[in-house]
């Protein structure tokens, strides 16, 4: 029997309703619908969808378990090697990786993977499904840094292991970039992301907020003071990045990391709140990554018309395939092939709007896409309120400038061999920590080889 080439499609909010407000776009998979797609699934021998997971999920094996109907099974099979699932499931670039080699994605759609992954661990939630098992506490200490996704799953796989591990987060909420980073219309806060690290601390993971490593207590007080035998720094890519052009110093101008943090962690898309966040009417968001996607989509959802400016073609935009649809079907505006130049302001010394220079695109550059070269005498302006910088982000350079025997490269981003281990005994960095600008899915990835590492170093 031929398998479906059509993948079942997934419900979501009507664009001009979701457009207005902060909850979830997209609805997900009920149980008639996921065992329909699962029911696609050709069970490859040798599945590539498995080698294309940067935590290796076993994909096949637990899609033949959502199509016999074992959500159970499904979710234990998962949590063998992912511990935030429903994270996953939702915020994960499926597109390039899992779902991107899936063989059905040759003359069809593939697989969707990341809406079974996220069914899975939704219905284990809604149904109390508990996935706690761990070895019996071997007495070793083991300290990680952040609580983003990089140090949750490294937190899970030791514990799993026996190990008695403390996460130190300076925020006041757990969960890193998974609290202040992603929109709460991409990734609920409460029903999701706290709910999976409460899962976290089932397995006995505990997790202090409000300590600054670096001030609060230093890397060496974690060996000396507080007998940790090993410390995986897994603290994120919160510095950001900005262009050095004129006007950048302009009321009205912000980074996307403030940007976002303001939104999604101090409730600051609500006019009672502390400190509510100026939009203006008119706001241009400059990148092209999932940042500014969630910038951009933020922005029009506090009223204010908006335009995403690129300096390469849509064909080049690292933001999810996904992402860009919904952006597009909710009204924002893309300004392809555009750079800023200046940021324009007026006597008072708030942004009135955007000079930007028209691009073409020569030969590929270091990151293999071609190089944007302005076009003379093309300038133009956008008239905007606020503008928002989405250009990525490097390491906060703390822990680095506070702890002795850690190497850093030209990027301030501290040096790792490929399984974690840096350049001190016992210190292990990975995810933004390491590369400046990790997926979810592969700060896990990171996290999760960390563990590996720290297991075989403790046991020597």
């Amino acid at each position: 029997m031929k398998p479906n080439m059509k993948r079942i499609p997934v419900r979501e909010q009507d664009p001009k309703v979701r457009a207005t407000n902060f909850e979830e776009v997209c609805y997900g998979y009920n149980a008639e619908e996921a065992q329909a797609e699962a029911s696609r699934c050709l069970n490859c021998k040798k599945p590539k969808c498995v080698a294309h997971c940067p935590v290796s999920i076993k994909i096949p094996q637990f899609i033949e378990q959502v199509k016999l109907g074992n959500f159970a099974e499904a979710a234990r099979i998962i949590a063998e090697d992912s511990s935030l699932p429903a994270v996953c499931g939702r915020v994960c670039p499926q597109e390039s990786q899992c779902e991107g080699v899936c063989v059905l994605g040759i003359k069809g759609d593939p697989i969707a993977i990341g809406k079974l992954e996220r069914f899975v661990a939704d219905w284990s939630r809604a149904n109390g499904i508990k996935l706690a098992d761990k070895a019996p506490s071997n007495g070793i200490k083991v300290a990680i840094v952040g609580s983003g996704p990089a140090g949750l799953a490294c937190a899970s796989d030791l514990a799993k292991l026996g190990y008695e591990v403390t996460i130190f987060e300076v925020l006041h909420k757990a969960g890193g970039v998974l609290q202040y980073g992603i929109p709460e219309f991409r990734l609920p806060k409460k029903d999701v992301v706290e709910a999976e690290i409460d899962n976290v601390r089932a397995l006995g993971v505990k997790i202090e907020t409000n300590v600054v490593v670096g001030r609060t207590i230093t890397i060496d007080d974690l060996f000396d003071k507080e007998d940790f035998k090993a410390v995986f720094i897994a603290s994120g890519a919160g510095l950001p990045k900005f262009m050095g052009i004129p006007g950048e110093n302009l009321n009205g101008v912000f980074s996307a990391n403030e940007f976002l943090t303001r939104s999604n962690l101090m409730g600051a898309y609500s006019a009672e709140a502390d400190t509510p966040i100026y939009t203006g009417s008119r706001v241009a968001v400059v990148g092209g990554g999932n940042v500014a996607m969630d910038a951009a989509r933020t922005a029009l959802r506090l009223g204010a018309e908006t335009t995403i400016v690129y300096r390469r073609t849509e064909k080049e935009l690292p933001a999810r395939v996904e992402e860009v649809h919904h952006a597009k079907e909710e009204g924002i505006d893309f300004k392809m092939l555009t750079s800023p130049v200046e940021i324009l302001g007026n006597e008072k010394g708030w942004v009135t709007g955007l000079r930007c220079i028209k691009m073409e695109l020569g030969e590929p550059d270091d990151s293999g896409r071609r190089r944007p070269i302005p076009i003379a005498g093309s300038e133009f302006d956008i008239e905007a309120d606020v503008v928002i910088m989405a250009l990525g982000t490097s390491p906060n350079p703390l822990i680095a400038n506070t702890t002795k025997g850690l190497e850093t490269n030209r990027y301030g981003c501290i040096v790792a061999d490929d399984l974690g281990a840096t350049s001190r005994p016992g210190v292990f960095a990975g995810g933004d920590a390491v590369t400046g600008a990790a997926t979810v899915i592969l700060a896990m990835g990171a996290g999760r080889k960390a563990a590996a590492a720290i297991d075989e170093y403790l046991k020597k």
